[in-house]
């Protein structure tokens, strides 16, 4: 979940500073966008068995906000592989899980 988190925050690091002209800060928008996505990662029932949210039967962005991290993953995706080359290999190996595991319970 921390890998996913950070791919998600490069992701749209990487967005935000090609569209907005931002640097290294994130702009209202975009910086709003990485906290919902992290309330969502963190409220996700599947955790550490998960799969990439493109993948999940389970979409649990609001529509909007749905929207809006497509178009940032549909942008940046394609260049994590030069930006950031092990977190895009990582997401990829997380896509082939077709769909989420059940949530392994701590006894």
């Amino acid at each position: 979940m921390k890998r996913e988190y950070k791919t998600v925050r490069c992701m749209i690091h990487l967005y935000c500073r090609d569209h907005h002209n931002t640097g290294k800060e994130l702009c209202q928008d975009c910086q709003e966008l990485l906290d919902y996505a992290g309330l969502r990662l963190r409220a996700c029932p599947f955790q550490e068995n998960k799969t990439t949210c493109g993948n999940c039967q389970v979409h649990c962005y609001k529509p909007s906000l749905r929207e809006k991290i497509q178009v940032v993953m549909r942008y940046a995706g394609p260049r994590m592989i030069w930006q950031h080359p092990v977190l895009a290999i990582g997401h990829l190996l997380d896509g082939l899980r077709k769909k989420a595991g059940p949530k392994k319970q701590l006894k």
